[in-house]
């Protein structure tokens, strides 16, 4: 009912965020901390998707094989699921600094209420990358305690827009069924074609985002050539779907975006220590 590669796209980006606010590693205490939090908030948005989303599931011929529509666990499993990977994020912020748990309310609302955002709005993408966004700048605050640069926010953004971007392209296989059911998404509401320009300018927006972030950090060549390769792969993901062939859409959604994310903590995560 997890999926592994999903928690993988916001990981890395925390770990990045870390590494950034200490410019150089972290504790071991706060990297294990921001882990725990992290596959806490992560399970339990996904596990609450999964209950809030369950009667859709089943009627949806791509999703009808989950782990509630198919029976392999009851819904009042996966409550329980919830209730503690919420507790186990609150615990890990609350070991981590009073900020992280302050605001860790306001993280934990953000996922959950994620799952409700396609029955009112067609800007639910850019909610989910409010909610992957919530992972640099958290992971920042961890370390220092407090926001008191740029360098975060700027990081947040990236992935807001990023994950915005490639939300919008994944939302084109449900195109039909978002339609037949009332559910609003970019695609639903203006077509699979407009909805990969719509797509197409986000990412374009998280490659600009990305120099700035670059030119904020003046990390140097190590951060350059990540920001190269982002760009290389962002044009990449574009080139493997087209409005009339979606055949190729999960090697763009899946692999592409993993590639992402690591490329840019190995690149910029190394021009941190380089540059120390």
């Amino acid at each position: 009912m997890i999926k592994i590669e999903h928690t993988l796209f916001a990981l890395p980006f925390a770990f990045l965020g870390a590494l950034l606010a200490a410019n150089g590693l972290p504790s071991w205490r706060q990297v294990a901390w921001i882990v725990v939090a992290m596959v806490g908030a992560r399970s339990a948005a996904m596990a609450f998707n999964r209950i809030a989303d369950r009667n859709i599931d089943a009627r949806n011929p791509r999703t009808a094989n989950r782990a509630i529509p198919a029976g392999m666990l009851s819904v009042g499993f996966v409550w329980a699921f919830t209730i503690v990977a919420s507790s186990v994020f609150l615990l890990a912020a609350a070991m981590l600094n009073r900020l992280t748990l302050l605001l860790a309310p306001v993280a934990l609302a953000s996922v959950l209420m994620y799952s409700f955002t396609k029955r009112w709005t067609q800007f639910s993408h850019l909610v989910l990358g409010w909610c992957l966004s919530i992972a640099p700048t958290g992971a920042w605050i961890a370390v220092r305690g407090a926001i008191d640069s740029p360098v975060p926010l700027l990081l947040s953004l990236v992935v807001l827009l990023w994950t915005a971007g490639f939300d919008v392209l994944y939302a084109c296989q449900d195109y039909d069924f978002d339609r037949r059911e009332g559910l609003r998404s970019i695609p639903a509401r203006v077509g699979i074609g407009r909805a990969l320009w719509i797509s197409r300018g986000l990412h374009a927006a998280a490659f600009v985002t990305l120099v700035g972030l670059y030119v904020a950090t003046a990390l140097g060549p190590f951060a350059f050539a990540g920001v190269i390769a982002t760009g290389a792969l962002l044009i990449y993901q574009h080139r493997l779907v087209r409005a009339n062939d979606l055949s190729r859409l999960n090697a763009a959604f899946f692999t592409t975006n993993a590639f992402v994310s690591v490329i840019l903590l190995v690149t910029f995560g190394s021009a941190v220590f380089l540059h120390k």
